[in-house]
């Protein structure tokens, strides 16, 4: 008989991680005025304006943004989110391997890495300043990722981290390394929503953060390697020489600003099916802005593969008659 790991992935968790998150469900209304404002992408990834995706959706998301519709979906969200958060807590991890992006929020253009390994034995959390172009009431929503008031320094699995990172250099993957944030500043909000969404402000689950640079040339993960990454994390942990309960977290995602419906479907049908090769098919050029949070969740899914579905909620969160919004998505991947 084979012998079985001493450490293994045992829950794998997708979400969203979208402002639409924090936000009442009586702001969900104020998004739809600011979205002419915005740079947008169309379905096949190229730049475009409201007025053109206006035009070219024909009016067929009239009805999606009304006070009924925010209501349905904003309470579904809310409790996925709900459900998700009571997964973690009854899987009792020992360490929370987090995919993320940061948009520009700690690595900047003079030093933006593909892929890093955060290797603190804490990482900080705290409020961090409004950019410049935010109007009031976006800044309020931003705000949510963090705690009110003060500092906490979450605990991070380190001695994980440091063999992660040794696992994926032997395993020829080339990553950057850090035990601190850059300026001393608070952690970027696709890791501080796990802390204040899901673990509800608690030192619940030491975490491994790694960073993906999902939204900016030149040096975006591909598909494949951010599902090699996958596999290549769950076979690190698989050789780790403690007893660990470890789970995977891809944060963000899926389709937004422009909802692709279809194509958050087929991304939702790969995950079920553990249809590797279309992760690494899915075209890049439709992986870009907010969309390419999904690379997080094609990261998730290669240190998944041996955890079946046990369930997921897809909810196309639209707000203007543009289709813009979110695709919201929540799912998780563990053995009966």
């Amino acid at each position: 008989r084979m012998k079985a790991p001493v450490a293994e992935v045992v829950l794998a968790v997708g979400a969203s991680h979208s402002p639409m998150l924090n936000a009442t469900v009586e702001e969900w209304s104020r998004f739809e005025p600011r979205e002419p404002t915005m740079k947008l992408l169309d379905r096949e990834g190229n730049p475009s304006s409201y007025e053109a995706l206006v035009q070219e959706a024909g009016g067929r998301f009239i009805g999606e943004y009304t006070p009924e519709k925010y209501a349905a979906r904003h309470a579904a969200a809310q409790a996925a989110l709900d459900r998700l958060s009571a997964e973690i807590r009854a899987a009792k991890l020992d360490a929370l391997v987090i995919f993320g992006d940061d948009q520009k929020e700690l690595f900047l253009e003079d030093n933006l890495p593909g892929l890093l390994v955060y290797c603190g034995s804490t990482v900080p959390h705290t409020m961090r300043p409004p950019k410049r172009e935010w109007v009031d009431w976006f800044a309020a929503i931003q705000n949510r990722y963090y705690v009110a008031h003060g500092r906490i320094d979450f605990p991070v699995e380190h001695a994980l981290a440091r063999h992660l990172i040794g696992h994926l250099v032997d395993h020829e993957f080339d990553v950057a390394v850090c035990d601190r944030l850059p300026r001393d500043e608070g952690e970027g909000h696709a890791f501080a929503f796990v802390h204040q969404r899901l673990f509800g402000f608690e030192p619940l689950v030491p975490v491994v953060p790694v960073f993906l640079n999902t939204y900016y040339t030149p040096n975006q993960p591909t598909p494949r390697r951010c599902f090699q990454l996958g596999r290549a994390v769950r076979a690190a942990v698989e050789s780790y020489s403690r007893p660990a309960r470890v789970g995977v977290l891809g944060s963000g995602g899926l389709t937004h600003l422009a909802i692709d419906e279809e194509f958050d479907r087929d991304v939702l049908r790969a995950l079920e099916a553990k249809d590797s090769d279309a992760f690494m098919r899915l075209p890049r050029h439709k992986l870009n802005s907010g969309n390419s949070e999904i690379r997080n969740w094609i990261a998730m899914a290669g240190a998944s593969e041996h955890l079946p579905m046990a369930w997921s909620e897809y909810i196309p969160a639209y707000r203007s008659a543009a289709g813009t919004g979110t695709g919201l998505c929540f799912a998780t991947f563990r053995t009966p």
